[in-house]
């Protein structure tokens, strides 16, 4: 190859790159104008986005959290922990349609258990948006009847006679703390404060040009234009209270009798780890992310959506799907004499 072939050539790749660097930086803009954010790359920064000043994250919190997410002696029954539901090897879900709690029972209003990652970026939390935050909500499942069915004193109970569990709040909190289940509740989210996973499409909206296929970038734009950004934005991709069946009744409403909040909203999934995390909807119905994609064009927006570009919208869904915390299965402390028997009724 001569001198000028080699010039042009590296001209040629200059020209390709920067077109590329503009055309990146146009979809950055009309992703970032129509509200999408991506996790911070620092992470000081992800703590600062989730860490609170009250009840900061400290390394003793989140171990001794992350046992009793995987507790099953929480429940009344000794059997149920909140990683059965929130199974971090499954998307942090449970791959059914509706939850099963408490003596095998479904949940009565047939809700599908939602993911338990990046949940600390919901504005709300639970379908109906009843709790505002993850401590708060960590408390209703623990007590819920078809879920871990435990009375607030027997979960204290059954924590506070294990002596390793008493030490390890005592080294988290102060030896003066006093275990009472909202503190239990309390440390469970911090844990789960932890449980956010940066993905391809964060490193692209941090200015990395290749983080994201060819592909992927089409599907995003596509995902802008039919209009999905209008409730699925911001840095969760949900988590907000929105209106449901704005435009059309969904295609499965009968099954349970879930209608929202006091307003008819309903709190929007996160589409992050979407992939992983099937079946879909409120309650379940729909297993294929295509399908859905599809239902929710004709449900909240009136369009319908070709299966070439659903096609389009999953592959960059796929984008979403992060990487996440290096988790291992912690061993619990024993019981002792005085730890409350396993209740099954």
């Amino acid at each position: 190859m001569n001198k000028l072939s080699v010039v042009t050539g590296a001209l040629l790749l200059t020209a390709v790159g920067a077109m590329a660097s503009d055309s990146d930086n146009a979809l950055r803009k009309k992703a970032s104008d129509m509200g999408l954010k991506p996790i911070p790359a620092s992470q000081l920064e992800v703590m600062k986005l989730v860490d609170d000043a009250k009840n900061p994250i400290t390394d003793a919190k989140v171990e001794l959290g992350k046992k009793l997410y995987f507790d099953p002696r929480l429940s009344k029954s000794s059997l149920i922990s909140c990683n059965t539901c929130h199974n971090l090897a499954l998307g942090g879900a449970d791959g059914v349609s509706a939850a099963v709690g408490h003596k095998w029972t479904m949940n009565p209003h047939h809700l599908n258990s939602p993911t338990v990652y990046n949940s600390v970026l919901n504005d709300v939390q639970f379908w109906d948006g009843r709790s505002p935050h993850l401590a708060d909500q960590a408390q209703g499942p623990i007590q819920a009847g078809p879920e871990m069915a435990a009375p607030k004193d027997l979960v204290v109970e059954r924590v506070t006679s294990i002596p390793e569990y008493v030490m390890e709040f005592k080294r988290a909190y102060g030896y003066d703390v006093d275990i009472d289940f909202e503190l239990i509740a309390d440390t469970i989210a911090i844990f789960e404060k932890t449980l956010v996973t940066p993905a391809p499409f964060d490193d692209f909206m941090n200015g990395c040009n290749s983080a994201m296929t060819k592909e992927e970038k089409e599907g995003l734009k596509v995902f802008i234009d039919k209009g999905c950004t209008s409730c699925h934005n911001d840095i969760g991709f949900g988590g907000t209270m929105q209106p449901f069946q704005v435009v059309k009744k969904y295609k499965f409403a009968e099954v349970g009798d879930f209608e929202g909040d006091e307003n008819g909203m309903v709190k929007t999934p996160t589409l992050r780890n979407i992939e992983e995390t099937a079946p879909y909807f409120h309650n379940g119905q729909i297993w294929n992310l295509a399908t859905a994609v599809k239902e929710m064009g004709s449900t909240q927006l009136g369009i319908d959506i070709s299966d070439k570009d659903a096609k389009k919208i999953v592959t960059f869904l796929k984008s979403l799907t992060g990487e996440k915390p290096d988790i291992s299965y912690p061993q619990l402390p024993a019981s002792t004499v005085l730890t409350p028997k396993p209740d099954m009724d």
